[in-house]
């Protein structure tokens, strides 16, 4: 990484000093403290244990504002391999997503426990900063893999960067349309009329041209773009979600949950509306109904500056 300067600015520019690249455990402790609001990610548990068998420990774990499982492994030393040892988490949560719940039931209750989402699970490793070796095997491994670098300047400024992000996190379903029931899902399941996957296949033609010309807009916002699917909706993360789409083939609509404070927006009925205090899937607090592309053109400045604001 090309080395970042901080200056602090007053009668004269008086540059901050950096730490060590060096993560040190109290590093951990500050992330586990702050976590929702670093990486939009709740905190379960520090140091878990995977058993005299496995004989392991996970850093920090938790789960993300999507329901996705999320194991953060910190790189202490420039040549620990820390993305296999996470790959072996990884493959150890998804052997035990019982016990996995059961966590979540204890510390966040009955209703997180209900939507855990097992699409993605996540593998989080923050580092001082990573070799192009690191950097290299990430892309070539088929697995929800972020890199985040961090800096710290003085006693109390801290910098995170996403260095690396898969483009995307769980491979969208692109149903034929018409296809009345998603392959692999059954007839009777009760949410297939919510489920994303299922919405997609019923759109019309000139519907699903929208979704795809918005999915197309949000992607090209910027290389750190992710675009995750889970069962009721998509998401698009930096580090954290800034929209959640989803798709209504009898309305007739693709609607958009943007994080921006809808105070900040001129709420316009019909196309925009404030959605703090209504019940929705996804994470945002302004919704967005686009119905042609005139209404997609206006929301794009919208959906920039929740890139932006991300």
């Amino acid at each position: 990484m090309a080395d970042i300067e901080l200056f602090r600015l007053g009668a004269a520019a008086e540059k901050l000093p950096v730490e060590s690249p060096q993560v040190e455990k109290s590093l951990q402790h500050l992330f586990e403290k702050n976590l929702e609001a670093l990486l939009g990610v709740r905190f379960l548990a520090t140091e878990y244990s995977t058993g005299a068998v496995h004989g392991g420990r996970i850093d920090t774990l938790g789960i993300d504002e999507d329901g996705s499982p999320v194991i953060i492994e910190y790189k202490r030393s420039t040549n620990e391999n820390v993305i296999n040892q996470g790959l072996f988490y990884l493959d150890w949560l998804m052997d035990h997503k019982k016990e996995f719940q059961w966590l979540v039931l204890d510390v966040l209750g009955k209703e997180a426990a209900d939507k855990v989402e097992w699409s993605a699970p996540r593998l989080v490793c923050i580092a001082g900063d990573f070799t192009k070796y690191d950097s290299y095997a990430v892309k070539q491994i088929n697995r929800s893999i972020e890199l985040i670098r961090y800096r710290r300047f003085g006693s109390d400024l801290l910098m995170i960067e996403l260095v690396h992000n898969p483009r995307v996190a769980a491979k969208p379903a692109l149903p034929t349309p018409g296809e009345a029931v998603p392959k692999g899902v059954p007839a009777k399941d009760p949410y297939l009329s919510q489920r994303i996957d299922y919405r997609l296949g019923n759109a019309s033609p000139e519907l699903r041209e929208l979704w795809d010309s918005v999915v197309d807009f949000l992607m090209a916002l910027g290389d750190d773009v992710q675009m995750k699917e889970v069962k009721l909706y998509v998401a698009f993360k930096r580090i954290r979600n800034f929209v959640c789409l989803e798709i209504y083939p009898q309305a007739k609509t693709v609607t958009a949950f943007l994080k921006l404070d809808p105070d900040s927006v001129p709420i316009e009925p019909g196309f925009t509306r404030d959605v703090r205090k209504i019940g929705h899937f996804g994470t945002g607090d302004l919704e967005v109904v686009m119905r042609s592309p005139a209404d997609f053109t206006k929301a794009q400045p919208l959906f920039q500056r929740a890139y932006d604001e991300s």
